[in-house]
């Protein structure tokens, strides 16, 4: 299963190991864990937690079980990361492909234009701002890749990396 849900990136792979930390090793409720996300990573809301803690599913650093949610005790890494990115993330593979395939760096809406066939049809009709929301998840995991180095952000927009091409298996 992939997720749609994608955080800003931080400042720092490093804060991905601190929200994880956050996340309790007993399972606990979707509220219990969101309210814990935010008094301990300072999250201003329920909702930028509760797309951390979804985020964290896809990454493989959290896990749902029937008596809630609960860290996985799996590392972090920047190599972890990139591989469960690219795994988890619902559209996180096609963008790398985009990236890998383009002779020029891709803005936000040039990787957006490449990807937006891909956005399921029920999500078109579910909201009348799907385009400006997809765009938003667009730019965000640009984001996530320049910090994980499966791309640089570049004057003109963002060009794959050689860790990409290595990952990606290109």
């Amino acid at each position: 299963m992939k997720f749609k849900l994608v955080p800003e990136p931080p400042e720092t792979a490093a804060f991905v190991r601190d929200v994880q930390a956050a996340v309790p090793l007993v399972p606990g409720s979707e509220d219990d864990c969101c309210a814990r996300l935010m008094r301990r990573c300072g999250f201003e809301s329920r909702d930028v937690a509760r797309t951390w803690l979804t985020f964290l599913r896809a990454v493989d650093l959290a896990e749902e079980t029937d008596s809630g949610f609960r860290r996985r005790r799996v590392d972090s890494d920047a190599d972890h990361l990139r591989a469960a990115l690219l795994a988890g993330v619902y559209g996180a593979d096609e963008l790398a492909a985009a990236l890998l395939a383009a002779d020029d760096p891709l803005t936000a809406a040039d990787a957006f234009d490449r990807f937006a066939d891909r956005v399921p049809e029920w999500e078109r009709h579910r909201r009348d701002d799907w385009v400006a929301v997809w765009r938003d998840r667009v730019a965000r995991l640009l984001g996530w890749f320049a910090l994980l180095d499966l791309a640089d952000r570049t004057d003109d927009g963002y060009v794959a990396t050689d860790t990409l091409r290595s990952v990606h298996g290109k």
